[in-house]
């Protein structure tokens, strides 16, 4: 084999590999919004909602099952925040805490699609298109949020949102390590920086 030909196969090679493992794996892309005049300093204690830890949506297909989705995915999201609250220095209270945390995991697909031709003007200078319209580019992807609130009197003054997109296709261990990631990026940036 010529050295060029080798070198274009290794090439070929690494950007294959790079392409699969950027599929791999779920990027969360995380958002934080808070009260600035609300003082952060005094906290101490956090609490679950008294009307449990968290609700999930789905809006995928007819056959969606938020309870069956809640019963898989509340166990590791609890686990995960049982464990960072503690790091930003607040404690578990089940008696009147200073805050209260509430979930919500909102489940939907994703659509993306192009065109031939979509990025020109609908007409040429004599009125005909110049092509008929083909799709060029069909992406479908499971797409969830986590949103993480944080009450004080029941008013909320902390919001997390973590978004992700997952392969309709992947495993559950990859769900929940995408869920226990989210809350860790999420409750990393508790408590705000002003």
């Amino acid at each position: 084999m010529w050295p060029r030909q080798s070198t274009i196969i290794a090439l070929a090679a690494a950007a294959a590999l790079a392409c699969t493992a950027h599929t791999a794996v779920a990027r969360v892309d995380v958002t934080v919004e808070f009260d600035k005049s609300f003082d952060f300093k005094s906290v101490r204690t956090w609490g679950w909602d008294a009307t449990g830890p968290g609700d999930v949506k789905m809006a995928r297909t007819k056959y969606d099952n938020p309870e069956s989705m809640k019963a898989r995915a509340e166990p590791p999201i609890l686990e995960e925040v049982a464990t960072v609250m503690p790091k930003s220095g607040l404690q578990r209270s089940d008696t009147a805490p200073d805050l209260t945390l509430k979930y919500y995991l909102l489940l939907t697909t994703n659509m993306t699609a192009q065109t031939v031709g979509q990025f020109l003007p609908a007409t040429t200078g004599w009125g005909l298109p110049p092509f008929a319209q083909a799709t060029q580019s069909l992406k479908i992807m499971n797409q969830g949020s986590l949103v993480l609130d944080l009450s004080a009197k029941d008013t909320v003054v902390w919001r997390g949102l973590a978004q992700a997109k997952l392969q309709v296709d992947a495993e559950d261990k990859k769900r929940e390590a995408v869920l226990r990631e989210a809350v860790r990026d999420l409750l990393r940036r508790y408590p705000p920086k002003p």
